[in-house]
C-alpha cells in the first residue's frame, strides 16, 4: 500500500478517528510540494494533517486528533526511514494523547531531517487546548476515549460530581502495582500462613486474568459466563475444561446455580486479578503436590488463605508504603485530571472525593495526580489539590457508606496533622481540654473540608443535595461504587473500564472478521435446515429406491459441507476471540452473547468509559443519550 493510500484509510469516512483538517494552500508550491523554510516549524497533531501528493516527496503524514495508543498498524503516521522520534514526559494513562510535532530542515537538500514528537507540558495552558472548554476544542473524539451511554443523562440536572480515588482518578500500573500486591501476598502465605517456601519462586503474569471472571472456590475452577449465567469458558487452575466436563459440572442440574457468594468469588476489580492468578497457581500446585499444602487445605481453604494474606498486606501498610515512596512507579500520570476538575467547578458544579483509603495515603496519591509531587515522591506533600474539591471523605468503608441506615461517626480531618475531630453531622464540636487543634498554617486554604467515615446522609447535607438524582458518581468497582450508589440511592453513575480503550480499538480493526462470522453462521443455519428437511423426507415420505439413493447421496454431501462450514466458523471465531485475549477473549462478549461483566455494566452504569478524564472532552452540560436498543427480530429487517 502506498503512503498516500495508507493515510487516506486513517481519515476516511468509515474511520472512527477524526478526519484531517484542510491545509491552507499557502503551505504548498504549485507541484504540491511542502514549503519548509530553514527555521524550525512546529505543528500540533490535533489540528493539522499534511499529506504530500508527489510520489517523490518524503512520505510524511500528520493525522488529526487523538491517536490510539495501542495501534500497531502503522496507519496513523508515515515517516521517512531516517526520521527520529522522541517523546518527552510520561504518556502513561493516556490522559492527553496529544503530541507536538516539530520538523527541521537544513535547506541543503540532504536527508538530514528530524521529526520530533513532544508531549505537552503539564502547565495549564498546555492542557486547556486538550479539553472541551479550550478555544481550540475539536468536535471529534477518538473511539477509545468516548463516553458510552446506557441510560440518558442530562448533565444540566447534575449539581455535584463525585469520584472514587483508587483505580478511578488513580490508575495503577498492573505490571508494577499488581506485581507488588502478588509478591506481598506470596510472602504472607509463606511466612504467616504455613505454605511451602517454593511459592517464593513463583512469578505473576499480570496479563492473564481479566475482570468479569468467577472463581468456583469449592472446585478450584475459573469461569467466564454470558449474561444468562451460562458457563462458556472454564479452567481448572490453568487447565482448560472440556465441553463435556463443563456440562457435567454446571449444565446438568435441576436448579440453576446463582454463582454468588459464599461458594463463588466475583473478580470485578482490577485489584482482584493478582489473587485470582495466585488461586489458579495454588489449585495446580495442590493437584500436583497434595502433601505440600497445609493439612486440610482444600480449594476453598486456599482461597480464604489468599484473601487473608491480601488483607494482611493492607493492614500492615506493605503496599501503600511502597507506593508512597515512589508513586510514579505504580500510578499512571494523567495530566488531564486538574483541567477536568477545573472545568467542572467552573461550570458551577460541586466536586467531591469519596475513597476507602485513609487521609495520609489519599494526600500522597492526590498530590502526585494533581502535580504537587514529583514522580519519585521526593517533593514534600502540600494541600493545593484540595482546592479542586468541595468535600473529601476518606476511610468511607464503601459500599456500607451508601446505606442510609449506616450510623458510622463522621470525623473531620485536620489535614496538616491528620488529627480526627468530633463532629455532629459535619458541624465541628467544641473540643474539651488541651486537645484543641492548632490553627492551620497560612498556606492551607480551608475551602475544602476533609472527613473520615460517616455515611451518604452526611455527604448530602454537606453538599446541600436535595435529590439523589442530582449526583453523578464516577468509580471503577461494579459493586463497591456503582451498584450500591445507583440501586440504593438513585445516584447517576459512570463506570471507569480502562480495558475498554483497547477493546474498542480491536473491535474496530476486526469488524470485517465479524461480518465474515455472521455470514458463516447464516451458512451453517442454511445447510442444517436442508439436512433436517432431507432427513424428514427420508423418514416420512414414500419414495422409491432410486429417489432414496439420490437423497442419501445429497444428504452425505450436505453433512460433509456442514462439517466444513462448522470447522471454518469455529476457527474464525477462535481467531477473533484470541485477538482480544488468548484465554478469555473479548471482555464484553462470551461467544455471541454479552458477557456477565457487560450485562452488569449495562444494568448499573448510566455511563461507562475507559478513563475518568474522558469527561474533559465533553461539555459539562451535555445531554448523554443512549443508542437505540434492538431485538433479534429487528436485525434483518433493519439491515443491521
Amino acid at each position: 500500500m502506498s503512503p498516500a493510500s495508507a493515510a487516506t484509510r486513517v481519515g476516511g469516512p468509515d474511520s472512527p478517528y477524526p478526519l484531517p483538517l484542510t491545509v491552507p494552500r499557502c503551505l504548498f508550491k504549485q507541484q504540491h510540494t511542502m514549503r519548509i523554510p530553514r527555521r524550525h516549524l512546529s505543528f500540533c497533531s490535533s489540528f493539522l494533517s499534511l499529506q504530500p501528493s508527489s510520489p517523490s516527496s518524503s512520505p510524511i503524514a500528520f493525522t488529526s486528533s487523538i491517536l490510539p495508543p495501542h495501534s500497531s498498524s502503522g496507519r496513523h503516521h508515515l515517516l521517512p526511514a531516517s526520521t527520529t522520534i522522541r517523546s518527552r514526559g510520561s504518556t502513561r494513562g493516556g490522559g492527553v494523547n496529544q503530541f507536538y510535532l516539530s520538523y527541521t530542515m537544513d535547506g541543503t537538500g540532504s536527508d538530514n531531517k528530524q521529526l520530533q514528537f513532544q508531549q505537552p507540558t503539564c502547565n495549564a495552558g498546555g492542557q486547556e487546548r486538550c479539553i472541551w472548554s479550550s478555544p481550540t476544542w475539536g468536535r471529534k473524539i477518538a473511539i477509545g476515549k468516548q463516553i458510552f451511554c446506557n441510560r440518558s443523562l442530562n448533565m444540566k440536572n447534575i449539581v455535584a460530581v463525585g469520584f472514587d480515588m483508587d483505580y478511578t482518578l488513580a490508575q495503577y500500573m498492573p505490571e508494577t502495582f499488581e506485581s507488588l500486591a502478588y509478591d506481598g501476598t506470596i510472602r504472607k502465605l509463606v511466612y504467616n500462613l504455613g505454605y511451602p517456601p517454593e511459592l517464593l519462586e513463583w512469578a505473576f503474569d499480570w496479563k492473564y486474568m481479566v475482570r468479569g471472571l468467577v472463581l468456583d472456590k469449592k472446585r478450584g475452577n475459573i469461569l467466564k459466563m454470558d449474561r444468562h449465567k451460562y458457563v462458556k469458558v472454564a479452567y481448572h487452575g490453568f487447565r482448560e475444561m472440556s465441553k463435556e466436563d463443563k456440562i457435567a459440572t454446571y449444565g446438568n442440574t435441576l436448579l440453576r446455580d446463582s454463582f454468588d457468594e459464599p461458594d463463588y468469588a466475583l473478580i470485578d476489580t482490577l485489584f482482584s486479578l493478582a489473587e485470582a492468578y495466585l488461586f489458579a497457581q495454588l489449585v495446580d500446585f495442590k493437584d500436583s503436590y497434595p502433601r505440600k499444602v497445609p493439612d486440610g487445605a482444600d480449594y476453598s481453604r486456599m482461597y480464604r488463605d489468599v484473601r487473608a494474606a491480601v488483607d494482611l498486606c493492607h493492614r500492615d501498610g506493605t503496599l501503600k508504603q511502597m507506593v508512597a515512596k515512589n508513586p510514579g512507579k505504580y500510578i499512571n500520570e494523567d495530566l488531564s485530571i486538574v483541567p477536568m476538575l477545573k472545568m467542572l467547578r467552573d461550570s458551577g458544579r460541586a466536586t467531591f472525593l469519596v475513597t476507602n483509603s485513609l487521609w495520609d495515603y489519599t494526600n500522597i496519591v492526590m498530590n502526585f495526580l494533581c502535580g504537587g509531587q514529583s514522580l519519585n515522591g521526593s517533593s514534600p506533600c502540600n494541600y493545593d489539590w484540595l482546592e479542586k474539591f468541595d468535600v473529601v471523605i476518606t476511610g468511607s468503608c464503601k459500599p456500607s457508606f451508601f446505606h442510609d441506615e449506616n450510623r458510622a461517626n463522621l470525623f473531620e480531618v485536620e489535614p496538616e496533622t491528620g488529627m480526627l475531630l468530633n463532629t455532629d453531622n459535619g458541624t465541628l464540636l467544641p473540643q474539651i481540654g488541651n486537645t484543641s487543634p492548632r490553627s492551620p498554617s497560612k498556606g492551607l486554604k480551608k475551602a475544602c473540608r476533609v472527613f473520615q467515615g460517616g455515611s451518604v446522609g452526611h455527604l448530602h447535607k454537606l453538599l446541600s443535595i436535595e435529590a439523589s438524582s442530582q449526583v453523578l458518581y464516577v468509580g471503577d468497582h461494579i459493586y463497591g461504587d456503582i451498584l450500591r450508589s445507583k440501586k440504593v440511592l438513585g445516584w447517576r453513575t459512570m463506570l471507569v473500564v480502562p480495558e475498554l480503550e483497547r477493546e474498542v480499538e480491536l473491535l474496530w480493526e476486526s469488524k470485517e472478521n465479524r461480518k465474515e462470522l455472521r455470514l458463516l453462521r447464516k451458512e451453517r443455519d442454511f445447510v442444517e435446515d436442508k439436512i433436517h428437511h432431507l432427513k424428514w423426507s427420508l423418514k416420512f415420505e414414500h419414495i422409491n429406491a432410486d429417489e432414496k439413493k439420490n437423497l442419501c447421496s445429497e444428504l452425505n454431501e450436505l453433512e460433509s459441507q456442514r462439517e466444513q462450514v462448522r470447522c471454518l466458523h469455529q476457527q474464525a471465531q477462535r481467531e477473533c476471540h484470541q485477538k482480544f485475549h488468548k484465554v478469555w477473549g473479548q471482555l464484553m462478549k462470551t461467544g455471541y452473547q454479552n458477557s456477565r461483566f457487560a450485562h452488569q455494566v449495562e444494568r448499573f452504569a448510566c455511563l461507562y468509559t475507559s478513563q475518568v478524564t474522558n469527561l474533559s472532552f465533553y461539555s459539562p452540560d451535555k445531554y448523554y443519550r443512549p443508542s437505540e436498543d434492538f431485538m433479534p427480530h429487528e436485525f434483518d429487517i433493519l439491515g443491521l
